[in-house]
């Protein structure tokens, strides 16, 4: 008897009405139980081993990812529910794009059906008020690719309760430059001094709007003579008491001093000034990531945004076996490294 069709058994005894009245009364109760507890802020997930997981119990590729998907929404209702507010999931890799031409086209096809489903699914994300937002390059993402982008994000704009962040197509490295050159671009560019009445931009507009004043009078005065008009003023006159003078509507001058262009200090800049110009720089600092597959690195994702108190968790289940028997552990466990560290703050005070 196949992996898969144990599974098949064990699911559908699950789904029975009173195993799943079950399984739902055992987690809400053991969700109520959790959130007495400190509460993550920001979670993020490298979703690893759907091929893996098709491949052992011998189903298509495709249809591993498509239980990535539904593990994926399973994943957010619990985290919601608990009362995380941002969850930021690693979609699709700019590394990817070096792959055989054929492959990269597979998953952006699997991008939009991935997408599609999001759609489909925007219940879940109305109920937790749950917004989505694509972080990555998105100059790289294909034509066909970026209406279902943005129907997703246009889907979910008016929700402000919670964050679901997709990565897509991103690296670490990729938003550190990006996040660099802005930094960048912020110290080097010169602070635009307000207009005055002398300043180089009212001049010019006088000068333009005399021009085009006398182009529109100059077919008033073809008849006459070219030196001089119907008031016994020459051309040189009027061109010198237009462009010198200023119209006598014009607010009274007085002079001010001359301000300068003053550059910010670079002295100035520090991992904050950095972490502004990041993609999730109005997300709260990552509390715990984790990685399932049995695979033990970051693979360029978060690599910014892990700091000194983020737990990094490496499971060895495939990402479409994770639920929320998964998740308890890990959860207990931060929540009991929050007790020590707050433990140790209070001692030092």
């Amino acid at each position: 008897m196949s992996d898969l069709y144990l599974s098949h058994i064990r699911n559908w005894i699950l789904k029975s009405p009173p195993a799943d009245w079950m399984m739902r009364s055992a987690r809400e109760l053991l969700i109520g139980t959790l959130k007495q507890g400190p509460i993550p802020q920001h979670v993020a997930f490298e979703m690893d081993g759907n091929r893996r997981f098709a491949k052992n119990h011998k189903i298509e590729t495709i249809e591993g990812h498509h239980l990535g998907f539904e593990a994926l929404a399973r994943v957010l209702e619990i985290c919601y529910k608990c009362g995380v507010k941002v969850v930021t999931v690693y979609a699709f890799s700019i590394e990817n794009f070096n792959r055989p031409r054929h492959e990269v086209s597979g998953l952006m096809a699997m991008a939009k059906v991935k997408l599609e489903q999001l759609v489909q699914h925007g219940e879940l994300l109305d109920r937790y008020g749950a917004g989505i937002r694509v972080l990555g390059e998105r100059d790289l993402i294909p034509d066909d690719v970026l209406p279902y982008v943005d129907r997703a994000i246009e889907m979910t704009k008016h929700n402000k309760d919670a964050v679901l962040n997709i990565c897509f197509p991103y690296t670490s490295r990729a938003e550190m430059t990006s996040a660099i050159k802005a930094t960048v671009d912020e110290f080097t560019t010169s602070p635009r001094l307000p207009n005055t009445p002398f300043s180089q931009s009212r001049i010019t507009q006088k000068i333009r709007s005399n021009k085009s004043k006398k182009s529109s009078d100059s077919s008033s005065t073809r008849d006459s003579s070219p030196d001089q008009d119907q008031n016994g003023r020459s051309d040189v006159e009027d061109s010198m008491s237009s462009t010198t003078a200023l119209d006598p509507d014009s607010p009274f001058l007085q002079s001010a001093p001359v301000k300068t262009a003053k550059f910010q200090n670079p002295e100035s800049i520090t991992a904050e000034t950095i972490n502004s110009h990041s993609y999730t720089a109005e997300c709260p600092p990552l509390d715990i990531f984790i990685r399932t597959s049995g695979v033990t690195r970051l693979s360029d994702f978060m690599l910014w945004q892990c700091h000194e108190n983020t737990q990094i968790f490496f499971l060895k289940c495939l990402w479409p076996e994770f639920d929320l028997w998964n998740f308890i552990p890990i959860l207990l466990e931060w929540q009991w490294r929050q007790k020590k560290l707050m433990e140790k703050d209070g001692s030092r005070r």
